[in-house]
């Protein structure tokens, strides 16, 4: 069982849903939504772990390229980092080795989160 659950508030919480399962591969878990429609609550996963997300505030300054917000490990990064391009995500860095034996890459998602990828698992 996990302990440890990201959350992000997005500007748009639907639109971010529908880009983070098409750019990185993000299956529904469940939303609740407000009588207005606006999501207030939703998950989202990725294997067997969640992040939770939901409509608020957007960032208030745009975080630094080297400032990663959330890490997912994945099994093929130049496949995931293919999709996520395709899908308009931006590229911050293109896939690379790590001395320490990881493969990743890093994408900034429409609202401005950065998410780094790759192989390292802890």
């Amino acid at each position: 069982m996990r302990s440890i659950y990201p959350v992000l508030r997005y500007p748009d919480a639907s639109a971010a849903i529908d880009f983070l399962r098409s750019a990185f591969d993000f299956t529904l878990h469940e939303v609740h939504a407000g009588p207005d429609g606006t999501v207030r609550h939703a998950q989202l996963g990725y294997g067997d772990d969640l992040v939770m997300l939901a409509t608020g505030p957007a960032l208030p300054v745009r975080p630094a390229d080297d400032d990663y917000r959330v890490y997912v490990a994945v099994d093929d990064v130049d496949a995931h980092h293919e999709r996520a391009r395709a899908a308009g995500a931006e590229i911050i860095h293109a896939p690379f080795d790590t001395d320490y034996g990881s493969r990743d890459y890093v994408a900034r998602d429409p609202a401005g989160f950065v998410w780094s990828f790759g192989t390292y698992r802890p």
